[in-house]
């Protein structure tokens, strides 16, 4: 049998463990009447980065992306800085971690959305905290703009929707660092049949050879087509190569009767026309 002293000294021995379990286990505090009372946030709600530091609790970050899109909503994107834009396009990258600052990194960098959506994944990836999936949701926005672009010239007479093709030609070459020759082959109705990199070259030169672009013409059953390079300088003034190349391909498209409606300089800024100018 367990006499009453060995029974209470076994509550107290329980009391005392379990006082000491609540002591190292628990730094929330409720007194025992009435009163204040002190409640630290649960370790499991605070964030951290790869490098230890602190983050702001998980509900602070969701109301701050409710904010934003509460605004796009309410008040369109207009409403929006560039670099909120670009924080709200990273969301899909970083489903939890603050992407406000990436985002402002990206554009101090890069200076311009139309910057950050060209930068080539290796210029990308020396920006700090950032990782693959912002650079794909990034790569993935660039094509979304180009295709967008793009869609304003398929299935229409190219000639008559000229603005359009412009700024499609300025949106996917006009701010790459180095030439791109690019040949646009149209139909007899002036349709957009096909959209091809020729060449790609050095930061001011790109090696055409008119025979190939007659020969591709031809496999293609365009009858004529529009040529466009990209100066990297953003100075669109034709050199003399790029007249001599265009009188070149007129002549070698002419004998196998394929026009040649224009040659395009671009830059991300603006478009010059041989045309225009009396060159072709």
């Amino acid at each position: 049998m367990t006499s009453d002293t060995d029974n209470n000294n076994k509550v107290s021995e329980t009391t005392a463990s379990i006082s000491e379990t609540q002591t190292d286990e628990t730094n929330i505090i409720f007194p025992s009447t009435g009163g204040d009372y002190e409640a630290t946030e649960p370790h499991f709600l605070e964030l951290k980065d790869s490098a230890g530091r602190n983050k702001a609790p998980l509900a602070d970050k969701k109301g701050h992306r409710a904010r934003l899109r509460e605004r796009v909503l309410t008040s369109g994107t207009g409403s929006l800085a560039d670099y909120e834009l670009l924080e709200m396009l990273l969301f899909a990258a970083s489903p939890r971690g603050d992407t406000k600052p990436l985002a402002k990194r990206l554009l101090n960098e890069f200076k311009t959305l139309g910057g950050v959506m060209s930068a080539s994944n290796q210029q990308l990836q020396k920006i700090e905290d950032i990782g693959d999936a912002a650079i794909a949701t990034i790569r993935i926005a660039e094509t979304l703009g180009e295709r967008l672009l793009r869609d304003k010239v398929v299935g229409k007479n190219v000639l008559s929707s000229w603005q359009a093709l412009q700024e499609y030609c300025q949106g996917v070459m006009g701010r790459k660092e180095i030439e791109h020759f690019r040949i646009l082959f149209l139909n007899n109705k002036n349709h957009l049949i096909a959209d091809e990199v020729q060449q790609t070259g050095t930061v001011n030169q790109a090696a055409v050879y008119p025979r190939e672009v007659v020969k591709r013409a031809l496999e293609l059953g365009a009858t004529s087509i529009i040529l466009v390079h990209n100066h990297p300088s953003g100075d669109t003034s034709p050199s003399r190569d790029d007249i001599r190349i265009t009188e070149e391909i007129v002549n070698a498209a002419n004998a196998l009767n394929i026009s040649v409606h224009d040659h395009l300089v671009v830059s991300a800024n603006e478009s010059t026309s041989l045309k225009s100018m009396g060159l072709m």
